[in-house]
């Protein structure tokens, strides 16, 4: 909308967007490709040091051997607690980030644009350390157990958001930044809480599946968010009374995802696929793995993905820690003065 009228200042914005949509093209470009490159399978009976043991005790919702395809998945009521539990997650999440900078800044107006743009960086380390924290924390307390934080907490920090959060920049940023973890982290934790459901036998297709659910939320969360604020805004409402019925939404959607968590039980085994069914996979699997391994690689092929690796690594170094430094210097200004 920005780059087709508006007035001068809305112009003097667009300006900016077609070199900043060839730099992302060019950095996508790149980093994806040369990722593709580097991405090789590892060996059938590789395992990384300090992997779980055949023996380990599964977790609650578990069941050792459990193996169930994708066209049965969909059937189970499994699925569908799964499902509206990612949709919940999701939706909360986008409640934040659709209007993240105009929020804080309509909650603080005293704050510059610069600084919420700080605030919307920060809400990005957020959603990309919750990825490595949450999804870790699950292998020790369960998937069950890691989504009630999710959404029991989370709509604790909403509900604080929602009725407290103009009293305190503080108070807003910690609530929104660990909202942010929890959205990162269901996102991180759901391909193994369905691995725990369902076993590994079509679980990329049984995930591909569930992601509907972000693409539902995709939707719904930004109609909730724009469709509250515009009818708060026509009733002479402003500030933090433009967002709080949402966040009050975000509260009950949050409430419902608990309830789905708490309803996930072990998949019935009428859903399971014939062990044989399962192992022949398997085998051919191995078959075809170890086939493609036992051609060597040329010895400069090898040195090309080497290559290709480091400056992969070296290239995705230097992009985070200029948002690192970008994100600190423009958050450092919400509580400057």
């Amino acid at each position: 909308m920005e780059a087709f009228g508006g007035g001068v200042e809305i112009a003097d914005r667009a300006v900016g967007l077609q070199p900043t949509f060839l730099t992302l093209a060019a950095v996508y470009l790149v980093v994806i490709a040369m990722g593709a490159f580097c991405i090789r399978l590892p060996h059938p009976d590789w395992a990384p040091s300090g992997a779980p043991r055949v023996g380990k005790k599964p977790s609650k919702v578990a069941i050792v051997g459990a193996n169930v395809s994708a066209a049965n998945a969909i059937r189970t009521p499994q699925f569908w607690c799964l499902w509206v539990i990612l949709f919940c997650n999701i939706t909360a999440g986008i409640g934040i980030l659709e209007n993240a900078a105009p929020m804080v800044q309509d909650y603080f107006p005293s704050l510059s644009a610069a600084a919420a743009a700080g605030f919307v960086g920060l809400l990005s380390l957020s959603n990309m350390g919750g990825r490595f924290i949450w999804s870790s924390a699950s292998d020790v307390i369960g998937r069950k157990n890691i989504y009630m934080v999710y959404l029991g907490a989370g709509l604790i920090f909403y509900f604080l958001l929602a009725s407290a959060g103009h009293t305190s920049l503080a108070l807003f940023v910690v609530s929104a930044l660990i909202l942010l973890t929890f959205y990162g982290g269901g996102f991180a934790t759901i391909p193994a809480y369905l691995r725990d459901l369902f076993g590994v036998y079509q679980v990329g297709a049984i995930h591909g599946r569930l992601l509907t659910a972000w693409s539902a939320a995709g939707v719904v969360g930004p109609l909730i968010i724009n469709m509250v604020v515009e009818r708060q805004a026509s009733r002479g409402h402003e500030g933090p009374q433009l967002y709080q019925l949402s966040l009050y939404i975000m509260c009950v959607l949050l409430a419902v995802g608990l309830v789905a968590n708490v309803l996930v039980r072990p998949v019935d085994r009428k859903w399971f696929e014939d062990p044989a069914t399962v192992q022949a996979k398997v085998d051919a699997d191995r078959v075809s793995a170890v086939g493609t391994q036992t051609a060597s690689p040329a010895r400069s092929e090898g040195a090309a993905h080497a290559v290709a690796a480091a400056i992969l690594a070296a290239v995705i170094v230097a992009l985070l820690v200029y948002g690192l430094w970008e994100t600190a210097v423009k958050a450092s200004q919400m509580f400057a003065g």
